[in-house]
């Protein structure tokens, strides 16, 4: 998937090399003027059909409000939304609004609007957020961007229902139906029983694909897993404490696990999982549905037995991995009124369940009150294949970004250099001890406290 943010000083130096990022070209659409001019500098889908429906929405919105609308679609390949928000961060000036990846907000929020107004009015409407997105973009308890829809994704379980079946004995499709009333083995769903089925899956030639590298892909799932065991390597405080029994656990737990996976799985990177998925060669990986639409077109009967569900719980709960998208304004916009407004417009119910149809059920919003659209009920084959996609109640789930409750900005040090991972990697592949592992991270994020 797409990369997710470099460290406040990462960005500055790429900044330069971005420069002439910052006079992308861009797409005029001209309506009445009197509103204004407004530049949008948006995330490049990987649905195609996600861009052509926020153009549609921006543009419509664009000529009912009489603002002359400069539309970019910036890709994340190459970091290259990145580098424009360095660049332009730099020469203040662009766009009015660009698409946020999810730690940039707090290493640009001396440079974004204020945007407690508009998630007052949010959240008065549609209820509670989920509190990552809070994590992100609240900085000094001042709202510096607004949670986008466009983009955000969840990484839950993405598994083979008949390999499952026959090599597990796991029923996911009646665990986690497509409805709200889980299988009576859902309460059982745990990292035992994971670590059963990945056995039982390996034996038969169909190892789980699960990436332990420097990638995102690695980095969410990892995460999520030291989450659930209760193994917090910095608290909210930005005190190390990774010297504990639950980090030991975990590293044990995830020796066992490393037994059951392909052999290469530490040198994977974020399309080594899909790979294994469309191709037939693994049972289960975690991933948005992006895979199995992929799937869908390239692959069919992997498609057709493919089935969204829930990660699974630990100790301290379950927790889904999730990479939310925000919409922020610089404060040097020229039309901050009109950036703003279209936030907002672009966050209401209905935009939403527009932008969650186009991409197939990929795009996440950030509210409760907002995982009900009939698109992940209906999307398919099989129907119903990404209903569990969303965080729903009936989960008892919480959704989760690697690092957390970390300091931010501790914590975007630890999730892009993959610190989880190189730990599991020096337990299996070192063959060091969970105390050994944890020394070395210890140093590691001291180093990340200094800067």
């Amino acid at each position: 998937m797409e990369g997710n943010g470099i460290s406040r000083r990462g960005v500055l130096r790429a900044g330069a090399l971005g420069v002439a990022a910052s006079t992308l070209p861009l797409v005029n659409v001209h309506g009445q003027s009197s509103g204004g001019r407004l530049a949008l500098g948006l995330w490049d889908h990987w649905v195609p059909a996600g861009n052509d429906e926020m153009r549609r929405i921006v543009m419509d919105w664009g000529q009912k409000n009489r603002v002359e609308i400069q539309l970019d679609f910036i890709t994340s390949v190459g970091n290259k939304n990145l580098l424009t928000i360095a660049a332009e961060s730099q020469a203040r000036q662009g766009h009015d609004m660009l698409s946020f990846p999810t730690w940039e907000v707090h290493a640009k929020a001396d440079q974004l609007e204020p945007m407690d107004d508009i998630m007052g009015r949010l959240g008065e409407k549609y209820g509670a957020l989920n509190p990552i997105v809070e994590y992100l973009a609240k900085v000094e308890g001042k709202w510096r961007a607004v949670p986008a829809i466009s983009g955000s994704q969840n990484k839950p379980a993405l598994g083979r229902m008949d390999l499952l079946k026959q090599h597990a004995g796991i029923d996911i499709q009646q665990m986690f139906p497509a409805n709200a009333n889980p299988g009576s083995a859902a309460g059982n769903w745990n990292w035992d029983t994971f670590l059963k089925a990945a056995e039982a899956s390996h034996k038969a030639g169909f190892s789980f694909g699960l990436p332990i590298g420097q990638f995102t892909d690695a980095t969410d799932w990892i995460g999520s897993l030291f989450r659930s065991f209760g193994a917090e390597l910095v608290n909210g405080k930005g005190d190390i404490t990774a010297k504990s029994d639950n980090v030991r656990k975990v590293l044990e737990y995830a020796k066992q696990l490393c037994a059951f996976l392909p052999g290469d799985v530490f040198s994977w990177d974020d399309a080594s999982n899909n790979r294994a998925l469309i191709s037939g060669k693994s049972a289960l990986i975690f991933n948005p549905p992006s895979a199995w639409a992929v799937a869908k077109r390239d692959a069919p009967q992997v498609a057709e037995q493919c089935w969204s569900f829930p990660a699974p719980a630990g100790a301290q709960g379950r927790f889904t991995p999730y990479l939310p998208y925000f919409w922020g304004v610089w404060s040097f916009s020229r039309n901050k009124g009109a950036a703003k407004a279209l936030v907002e417009y672009l966050s209401q119910r209905e935009q939403a369940e527009l932008m969650v149809k186009a991409s197939n059920g990929y795009d996440i919003p950030p509210f409760t009150s907002m995982t009900d659209f009939k698109t992940w009920e209906t999307e398919g084959p099989p129907p119903g294949v990404v209903f569990n996609y969303p965080v729903k109640p009936h989960h008892n789930a919480q959704q989760f970004i690697a690092c957390y409750p970390a300091p931010p900005e501790i914590a975007v040090q630890m999730y892009n250099q993959g610190i989880q991972a190189k730990m599991i990697a020096r337990v299996v592949q070192n063959n060091e001890t969970p105390d050994r592992a944890i020394a070395w991270a210890e140093r590691e994020i001291e180093g990340f406290k200094r800067g």
